[in-house]
């Protein structure tokens, strides 16, 4: 299965029980690279491991390599490496530092790589992984919405196989008919509508972080969970969803779910509506893509819809959450648009994590940025990584006259 817009070919991932799947984890200990971890350590005889990369949690990384014989651990800040070093002493553990040294774990030749670096910084070294063919269980939705036609681009020359981690486009995937895409009709992303569902906008301008990482449902990092709060993580995905799947921009809709049951539909031309239902437990989307074309075992709750007795729907709010408009007009805008949406919300979610601004000022800065930016045509990487730049420094320019 080259990119999923193309073809279909479950061929062309590695089969079950031939030997066991190779598998490097980017973003090991971020919430999607633990439950990756722990699907691996329960199934020794399925995968073994050949490299773990982290940001600065060199003790945890060191833990997980050392656990899962991981034959190279990368730390990404380069003052960490000694103390890496260190907690790999005595162990056959090769411990390297840096962008460089994340862009070679991504080359090394491992069956699957899990690419789970939160943000724009999982770009490069999952390039790196599709340039050379792999097979790439994509977690990193940022990849996809700065970069969705390079990426797809780099896809269809090297014949690379992405398999989506998000919960809502792993839904989609397991029930959409990819060898007759004309019958499908639309697709549907559910949201939970995060912790402020039913808040006012004027309740919603005094939480605070604390507050906005406490999601209901998933147990996910900070900058997930501030964007899930602000259904920018929605916004995120409608984009993502727009270069995974042969769909037109208007056939893609977002439906708020807050019991996060129903994962996501897919609808037909016939009326018929497919979807995928299961527990909110991330461990399920990874054992799709891990195991694929196969299916593996979770310890997953399994899901009894007589217990939960009821599911909601309604649609989301655009006037509260205006993320989810910004991201589909800038969908809509095409170019460089969907690269300055990510980046400006990068900078403001870390401003209000950083206490710098408030919630509400999240989608505001973001606004701001893309009127201030207008869209423009996009080459390859290096343009991407310019307009990336140039985004930031703006949004950084508009946190700080707020935080003035």
């Amino acid at each position: 299965m080259a990119g999923l817009k193309s073809s279909v070919n479950p061929s062309s991932v590695p089969m079950k029980g031939i030997r066991p799947r190779s598998v490097t984890v980017l973003g090991a200990t971020g919430s999607v690279g633990c439950n990756t971890v722990d699907l691996l350590a329960r199934n020794p005889e399925q995968f073994e491991l050949e490299a773990l990369s982290a940001g600065k949690n060199w003790k945890l990384l060191a833990e997980q390599a050392l656990k899962l014989g991981a034959k190279v651990a990368v730390i990404g800040d380069e003052a960490a490496l000694p103390d890496l070093k260190s907690a790999l002493a005595g162990s056959s553990v090769e411990a390297a530092a840096g962008e460089s040294a994340l862009i070679e774990a991504a080359a090394r030749p491992s069956d699957v790589v899990v690419a789970a670096i939160v943000g724009a910084a999982g770009l490069k070294p999952t390039l790196e992984a599709v340039r050379r063919g792999a097979t790439v269980a994509l977690a990193n939705k940022e990849c996809l919405v700065s970069a969705g036609e390079v990426v797809q681009g780099e896809v269809a020359k090297s014949g690379a196989t992405l398999l989506p981690v998000d919960s809502e486009h792993s839904a989609i995937f397991q029930v959409f008919d990819f060898e007759n895409p004309e019958t499908v009709a639309g697709i549907t992303l559910t949201a939970s509508g995060g912790p402020f569902l039913n808040r006012s906008l004027e309740e919603m301008a005094d939480v605070t972080p604390e507050q906005a990482v406490a999601h209901p449902n998933w147990d996910m990092g900070a900058k997930i969970s501030v964007d899930s709060a602000t259904m920018m993580n929605k916004g995120l995905e409608l984009i993502e969803a727009f270069h995974l799947f042969p769909v037109d921009v208007d056939a893609i809709e977002v439906l708020v779910h807050p019991q996060s049951v129903v994962h996501s539909l897919v609808s037909y031309v016939d009326g018929s509506v497919l979807a995928q239902l299961g527990t909110p437990d991330m461990r399920t989307p990874i054992a799709v893509a891990l195991a694929w074309p196969s299916r593996m075992k979770t310890p997953a709750e399994r899901l009894s819809l007589s217990d939960i007795g009821r599911l909601d729907f309604q649609a989301p709010d655009e006037t509260r959450f205006p993320a989810l408009r910004l991201a589909r007009e800038a969908l809509q805008a095409g170019g460089s648009a969907p690269t300055i949406l990510n980046a400006a919300n990068e900078v403001a979610v870390a401003a209000f994590l950083g206490g710098a601004i408030g919630f509400l000022q999240i989608a505001q800065t973001v606004e701001k940025v893309l009127d201030c930016l207008p869209s423009g045509p996009m080459g390859g990487l290096d343009d991407v990584m310019a307009v990336d730049k140039q985004a930031r420094v703006q949004a950084q320019s508009f946190v700080g006259r707020l935080d003035s």
